[in-house]
């Protein structure tokens, strides 16, 4: 029998080339869902306009309005330290401040 060598694939790093993935799940309160979702529809053309941003998109669970997902992709890390520091970001967290029951934050890499 032919003996298989490992790994049967390689994964080559793409030197520079490494994009920053951010996954944002937000939870509003219920009764300040319209008002959250306004605020962060105000920060899609503002935010893809940034040095860096690649995509920037709001979804929101068809069974729960409740609960919105940001997903982000920026050229690197930098960039996006540099988003959420901007006014717009800062504006957002202002006006949504006691609105929002859950959020959680993942920084990721594309694997594939």
């Amino acid at each position: 029998a032919e003996r298989f060598r490992y790994p049967l694939f390689s994964i080559q790093p793409r030197v520079g080339m490494a994009k920053l993935t951010i996954v944002a799940s937000i939870k509003s309160k219920a009764d300040k869902v319209d008002l959250v979702k306004t605020e962060m529809v105000k920060l899609i053309p503002i935010t893809r306009a940034e040095p860096g941003c690649v995509e920037y998109t709001l979804h929101q669970d068809n069974k729960d309005p409740t609960q919105f997902l940001f997903f982000e992709i920026w050229e690197d890390r930098d960039f996006w330290q540099t988003h959420m520091k901007a006014p717009h970001l800062q504006a957002y967290l202002a006006a949504t401040e006691g609105f929002i029951e859950n959020f959680t934050l993942n920084e990721m890499t594309q694997v594939a």
